[in-house]
């Protein structure tokens, strides 16, 4: 009888341990903001780049779907900014590069452009490339339920979510403040639902583990 404890024991504590490693990283990849466009609007994008290592996160390149058209960047402080163009001259891909040593492990960075949403409706793909201190890459490519998705822009006509902000062409960057807040807002709820499931977790494993070493005096 204590052999099968111990083992059941063993069993349900090493899942539930996995359980709560996987609530802590499961919102912490590269994301794209914001979800949902408006076709033809002069959008703000911003990238939210979390460090899943030990090691900090140097460099980051990020490719522009088909469709969309790249205009201009928000400088940050700390980082070069250049872009990869087609023969045609049309941006492909930005590359944000650390001067100094980068997204330390715990901590995050998020990186501003503007572009163009095509004029039809379309599903996004930001494909990403995530460059590590130790030269190891997280490419974030994988379609939705891989380990490394890539985030993705609805563009649609239908009204707009709470994340979404988009503007017309008229009124590029206009109201950014407020996107960027709404953005922002979603992704704090995102990373407290996360809290409380790690949290929930770990009180009942400590309380299958007072039970278990209750069963064992007996």
């Amino acid at each position: 009888m204590k052999n099968i404890l111990k083992k059941s024991s063993a069993v349900l504590i090493s899942t539930m341990t996995a359980m709560a490693l996987f609530a802590g990283t499961a919102s912490a990849h590269v994301t794209v903001n914001p979800s949902t466009s408006a076709p033809g609007a002069w959008e703000t994008y911003t990238v939210k780049v979390p460090v899943e290592k030990e090691v900090a996160t140097t460099k980051v390149t990020l490719k522009i779907p088909d469709g969309l058209e790249y205009k201009s960047y928000e400088p940050v402080p700390g980082w070069t900014t250049t872009t990869e163009k087609d023969e045609s001259g049309k941006v492909t891909s930005i590359t944000w590069t650390a001067k100094g040593e980068g997204i330390l492990p715990g901590q995050f960075q998020r990186f501003t452009f503007v572009a163009k949403n095509p004029d039809k409706e379309q599903d996004a793909a930001w494909d990403a490339y995530q460059y590590y201190k130790d030269n190891s890459i997280v490419e974030w490519t994988g379609n939705e339920g891989a380990d490394t998705p890539h985030s993705l822009t609805k563009i649609t006509a239908a009204p707009a979510s709470e994340d979404t902000g988009h503007h017309d062409g008229n009124h590029a960057g206009h109201d950014d403040s407020v996107k960027d807040t709404a953005a922002t807002t979603k992704s704090e709820k995102d990373g407290t639902q996360t809290t409380t499931m790690a949290l929930s977790i770990i009180a009942l494993l400590l309380s299958i583990g007072a039970l278990i070493m209750g069963l064992r005096r007996k």
